[in-house]
């Protein structure tokens, strides 16, 4: 049971309070009745505003269902369709042109192209792991993983496994950072000459192709490390001839590392499974100790007790002989959740209070504690505080957002823009009106970012009654997808977003197949974005490759001449229009998407799991999140709804994805069995995520999951 204390008018949980007051103002000279009165009065003016977006959302959605229902089964008539999404205020005009106008932001996410994480920040040990993710071992990622063929022979070094990571990384810097008239693979020491560094093949000196690569460096003895950079991202070598690797180096080189995630995105949001005050507290204080520097955490490995904490800064000499820092961890943003839920961390006469609110006063107090600092590893030296925002439905969502974030700045006695937002592009309403939605944020907006997940939901969602929607694993290849991913730069690009932000591309759901993203994610940059989410710091060194291969600058450049990706395309919903599917065809993907459900569901209501690698029905591992259970259960919805499969027909195919899910978690010690417990809470989300798909709010599934998780934590407590 929560306890309260009163603020301000305001029931405040009392740990959330405690934290607020004795953890997170201290030293931001911001006072706890300030803090208090200054929320109660933005509560007061700005809760009314948020009922009337949601309800708007509610209002067209209804339009939207009546319209197509009345011309489901005609042929389909994109412009009465594009002149209906107008007259209701659904497509608003495009003003005249202009340019974005923020400043003070990063390098990291002004002009330096790479990898992004995205983690939970509920999650200590993951959250410390994605901040120290800025640099990562090459050999590791290429010697632990499919990168290479093949896996390691033995217990312990397997030298021929090494030997294949250090010819590939050979290759990659002769990519990279060629040398002049040799290979990487045939140096026998890497030296300094002076300013420069000379790579020796036997007796014979070779510089490099570009000698300005070479920009710092650390000699203690027989080791030694030597930076490279290379497209804005740093190339360490390091030389160690007593270490097993660097022994079998003719060089002495033990290793590659790479500059890698870039950024890291600490998630409040879709990762997390945060349902009351409780969890809630524990967000903002993980939040908090990033932002400090003081974040630990103490777990066991191997039969040993370690504790992780963030990385420091790289201190190095410069060729000139000056010092050279390099930021030894990711540069942080912060997702907050968007419009639509409440918490009771915050009661305002009896009832919950917008969660996204909260998120953003909470989670921008936090981050004084860097901004005031002057020396030592900081997050952003620009005097910025990054958030991301999801979830907003068009231009006045997104215009409501930077209200609210100067409401944040006036409390905390922050400057206008000090907060800078990331607008995730990955709503339709959002999509079709982009670039209205980049003009209400304008001189805040640092970061533009499609995913295919969320969207695909909500176009499935928001065309529910037109018909019946092609199978998922064809989604991909729909005509509004292209649309949406060549919009989303296209709008980037002309509006000035380079050289102030992100163009940002969506996750690698496939952790465990390295080999296959090393193929496929070269898309994201060739796309002419400037960032791209990965799952895992070993993935976002394999990722940080790409940007070494690719020039992403140069292919902004050329994208800037294209034509405009057409919004008829994007507002062309795939449906199957007339198609007849197999009843395997259909038993297939109602099987896949059930068992796909259940085993992110059981985790996330059970267990609190909001993020975790999810065995799909061939057994492939999945990064799983919100956003994914979005589009399966939504999916299954609009089956239902067209008479595709029959209720019983999914209740079926639940029980039977329920013994194979059960199955891939038998190891797991704190798991419950679902065909033991069919009425319990988490095979109840399952079915409701599905049986009121249709009715839930844009196809959300945060209301089903979090009342089952609170269900759970009274059952299970």
């Amino acid at each position: 049971m929560t306890e309260y204390v009163e603020r301000a008018g305001l029931q405040v949980a009392a740990e959330l309070a405690e934290l607020v007051e004795t953890r997170i103002l201290p030293g931001t000279g911001v006072e706890a009745k300030a803090f208090w009165e200054g929320y109660a009065v933005m509560l007061k003016d700005l809760v009314p505003e948020n009922l009337r977006l949601l309800d708007k959302r509610d209002s067209l959605q209804a339009q939207i269902d009546t319209w197509l229902a009345e011309r489901k089964g005609q042929d389909w008539d994109a412009a009465a369709y594009r002149a209906f999404l107008e007259e209701i205020g659904y497509l608003v005009p495009e003003g005249p042109d202009f340019e974005i106008g923020t400043e003070n932001v990063d390098p990291e996410i002004a002009t330096i192209a790479g990898p992004q994480l995205v983690v939970p920040v509920m999650n200590a040990r993951f959250a410390l792991n994605a901040a120290n993710a800025r640099w990562g071992s090459l050999y590791d990622a290429l010697y632990g993983t499919d990168a290479l063929p093949g896996a390691p022979e033995g217990k312990g070094y397997d030298p021929k496994r090494g030997a294949q990571a250090v010819a590939w990384a050979a290759e990659f810097l002769d990519g990279a950072v060629p040398l002049d008239g040799a290979s990487h693979a045939d140096v026998t020491a890497y030296q300094r000459d002076g300013a420069a560094l000379v790579a020796k093949v036997g007796d014979k000196a070779h510089g490099f192709v570009d000698p300005s690569v070479f920009v710092g460096y650390t000699e203690d003895g027989d080791t030694a490390s030597y930076m490279l950079r290379h497209n804005g991202l740093h190339i360490e070598l390091l030389i160690d001839p007593s270490h097993p690797v660097g022994r079998d180096s003719a060089a002495g080189l033990k290793d590659v590392v790479l500059e890698s995630a870039l950024t890291a995105i600490q998630d409040c949001e879709d990762s997390v499974a945060a349902v009351d005050a409780a969890d809630k507290t524990e967000v903002y204080a993980n939040w908090l100790g990033l932002m400090t520097g003081g974040l630990t955490e103490t777990f066991e490995k191997g039969g040993q007790q370690m504790t992780r904490a963030l990385n420091s800064d790289k201190v190095l000499t410069a060729p000139d002989g000056s010092s050279l820092t390099l930021p030894g961890r990711a540069l942080l943003l912060v997702r907050n959740v968007g419009h639509l839920m409440t918490t009771d961390a915050v009661m305002f006469e009896g009832e919950e209070t917008p969660e996204g609110m909260l998120d953003a006063l909470v989670t921008v107090a936090c981050a004084m504690h860097d901004l005031q600092k002057t020396e030592g590893p900081r997050n952003s030296r620009a005097g910025s505080v990054y958030v991301v925002k999801p979830k907003m439905h068009g231009p006045e969502e997104v215009a409501f957002a930077d209200t609210m974030y100067a409401r944040v700045e006036e409390i905390l006695g922050l400057p206008l823009n000090t907060v800078k937002l990331g607008v995730m592009d990955e709503e339709r309403r959002t999509s079709a009106n982009l670039r209205e939605c980049m003009r209400a944020v304008k001189d805040r907006l640092v970061f533009i970012n499609t995913g295919f997940l969320d969207r695909t939901g909500d176009e499935i969602h928001t065309s529910m009654q037109m018909g019946p929607f092609i199978p998922k694993g064809e989604m991909a290849g729909s005509v509004w997808l292209k649309a949406y991913e060549d919009g989303n730069v296209d709008a980037g690009l002309a509006l000035g977003l380079r050289g102030k932000g992100q163009i940002g591309k969506g996750m690698w759901a496939k952790p465990d197949r390295m080999a296959e993203m090393l193929e496929a994610k070269t898309n994201h940059p060739t796309a002419g974005a400037n960032t791209a989410w990965v799952p895992s710091p070993t993935a976002a060194t394999l990722h940080a490759t790409h940007y070494h291969q690719i020039d992403v600058a140069a292919r902004q450049d050329a994208l800037m001449s294209r034509e405009r990706a057409d919004l008829g395309d994007l507002l062309t919903p795939p449906v199957l229009s007339g198609r007849n599917l197999t009843e395997d065809e259909v038993r297939r993907d109602l099987d896949n998407n059930c068992q796909g459900i259940l085993g992110y569901v059981v985790r996330w209501v059970d267990q609190g799991v909001g993020c975790s690698k999810v065995p799909d029905i061939n057994d492939v591992g999945l990064m799983e999140d919100r956003a994914t259970l979005r589009i399966s259960s939504q999916y299954l919805a609009n089956w239902l709804e067209h008479g595709l499969i029959t209720r019983d027909e999914v209740e079926a195919a639940l029980m039977r994805m329920a013994a194979k899910v059960d199955a891939q978690n038998a190891g797991d010690p704190a798991y419950r069995p679902l065909v033991d417990n069919p009425d319990g809470p988490a095979f109840q989300a399952a079915r409701d995520l599905i049986f009121t798909g249709v009715a839930q709010p844009s196809g959300y599934t945060e209301p089903v999951l979090h009342a089952a998780r609170r269900k759970a934590k009274e059952v299970y407590a």
